[in-house]
């Protein structure tokens, strides 16, 4: 299962100190500054515990013998467009599943949710659709794609003008500043994180599969 892969600025500010260039990051250039690489397109995967779901044939009995129907969200992948003020995330994915009893051809239902976060928890938009199963008859297994996308506001996405200087502003050895890290500044902390965005997939389960998921 793909784990949630949120632009915590734990680990922003991580992958930042060790270097990486990768898009979507800061990166410490050479030592005497920072250049921004931060996208506005969302930071996009599945929250942990939501990835895959299990149903039972009886409800209250959670043992092997009484499992139904797994599934789970796999294969990720997703494209943005930044050309306009309301940047475009178009995500995919497949999802496969397993059934113990393959007598007879059968149809599954499995509800998912796409939804927006801001700075690692505010919602800003959820959306719940639906990817079809269909069994054949003696079949055990089954998959199915299914796609999301969701827009989000260039300027909300975007850095001020004033904190991304802040960060990458060239800082020469022997400056007062230079050994400073400007990522260690409440408001350039506050300004990441209400610049990162999220597009979070996931199965739209009950408190019960919820909490199968996370105890077993």
């Amino acid at each position: 299962m793909i784990r949630r892969s949120r632009i915590a600025l734990t680990f922003a500010f991580a992958a930042a100190l060790a270097g990486c260039s990768k898009k979507g990051e800061l990166v410490i250039d050479q030592g005497v500054g920072i250049t921004s690489v931060l996208s506005s397109c969302p930071a996009v995967g599945i929250p942990d515990y939501t990835g895959d779901v299990t149903l039972f044939r009886s409800a209250g009995d959670r043992t092997a013998d009484n499992m139904d129907v797994s599934a789970a969200i796999t294969n990720l992948r997703y494209t943005c467009d930044e050309g306009a003020e309301r940047v475009y995330t178009n995500a995919t994915f497949d999802v496969v599943a397993r059934r113990t009893d393959v007598r007879g051809a059968r149809t599954v239902e499995l509800p998912y949710f796409t939804t927006v976060v801001r700075g690692g928890s505010a919602v800003v938009t959820k959306r719940v659709g639906t990817v079809t199963l269909n069994f054949a008859d003696g079949q055990e297994r089954a998959s199915a794609s299914a796609q999301a996308g969701a827009f989000v506001d260039r300027a909300e996405a975007t850095l001020p003008a004033e904190i991304r200087e802040q960060i990458t502003r060239k800082r020469k050895p022997g400056d007062i500043d230079a050994a400073l890290d400007p990522l260690a500044d409440p408001q350039v902390r506050a300004a990441l994180q209400r610049a990162s965005f999220e597009l979070l997939i996931g199965f739209q389960l009950t408190q019960d599969q919820l909490a199968y998921n996370v105890t077993r």
